[in-house]
């Protein structure tokens, strides 16, 4: 699936976007996946408060099952203005 990364979560990991392989069922499963990889990973995802995900485009939750989604986006609250 593609993992998109935006804001202040792109610049800690260091990435737009990657392919991400994996066996993760819930959202919260794939980022512990991801938090294990590096610390570049771990700092991003260290407080998930400060985060909103998005499953093919759609708000989400982190407890939100991953099967059949294609795309999963990470990125801070939006706020208006």
């Amino acid at each position: 699936m593609d993992v998109l990364y935006f804001a202040w979560v792109r610049e800690r990991i260091g990435l737009p976007r990657e392919k991400v392989t994996t066996d993760a069922a819930t959202v919260a499963d794939l980022v512990n996946e991801l938090r294990a990889r590096e610390e570049r990973y771990a700092v991003a995802f260290e407080d998930l408060s400060a985060l909103r995900v998005a499953l093919d485009q759609e708000l989400s939750d982190f407890d939100a099952p991953l099967a059949g989604v294609r795309e999963v986006a990470f990125f801070p609250p939006m706020t208006g203005g």
